[in-house]
């Protein structure tokens, strides 16, 4: 049985996981460091501060496996700095800390536009915390790259409420997914036999990966 790490656990993508891990009978523990406290679940230790980088201090592991569901906006997070600090340094710091305490696998929810090389401030911030996790040499690193999320956020973007119809309508890779698809596809993806490396996973492949487990 697999012990987790999970951060991002009270956003769209992370909640979803949250769940999903938390009733998977390969999972014995989940480790869900965060600003506020989660409701309690039987497999769920949640070590709180305010800082998140602190609150990740207090797992002790040992970890099989690191889920990194962090994500913001330029505009939730206030500044350019901010969100740097959401969507990059504290995802290298969950990343460093499986890395400490045992994990081989690491996986976390990127962008579908992410580029290092990107004119988009937004794109760029995920190009380059994917370079900086591939830099660390994982063992085993999944990179999921969703086009817009659907679902309920507590607090509503009007850029998703807005274009939310008509990225339903794109084709493959572009097309819109649900927050709960992507969680099913970071589970079955964090547990299927696959070859070390990378592996980059768009929104059509993520949603057959759903399909696939909500079939079983």
């Amino acid at each position: 049985m697999s012990q987790i790490l999970l951060t991002g656990a009270t956003g769209l993508v992370g909640g979803e996981l949250l769940r999903l891990l938390n009733s998977d009978p390969r999972v014995s523990r989940i480790f869900a460091p965060g600003r506020h406290p989660l409701p309690p679940m039987a497999k769920v230790i949640s070590p709180c501060d305010p800082q998140l980088s602190d609150a990740l201090g207090a797992v002790t592991g040992p970890i099989d496996i690191v889920f990194c569901c962090l994500g913001t906006t330029r505009g939730d997070a206030g500044s350019k700095q901010a969100f740097v600090h959401a969507d990059y340094t504290l995802v290298i710091d969950t990343a460093l800390v499986g890395r400490r305490l045992g994990a081989r696998h690491m996986l976390v929810v990127s962008a579908m536009g992410a580029s290092a090389g990107s004119p988009l401030f937004y794109n760029r911030v995920k190009g380059k915390m994917e370079q900086a996790l591939i830099a660390q040499n994982w063992p085993r690193l999944t990179i999921a790259r969703p086009s817009m999320l659907l679902g309920r956020r507590a607090k509503p973007r009007l850029s998703e409420s807005l274009f939310a119809p008509f990225f339903r309508l794109m084709p493959g890779r572009w097309r819109a997914i649900r927050a709960k698809d992507v969680a099913l596809a970071l589970r079955e993806a964090a547990f299927l036999p696959q070859p070390d490396g990378v592996t980059i996973l768009r929104s059509d492949k993520l949603l057959d990966m759903a399909r696939s487990a909500s079939a079983q």
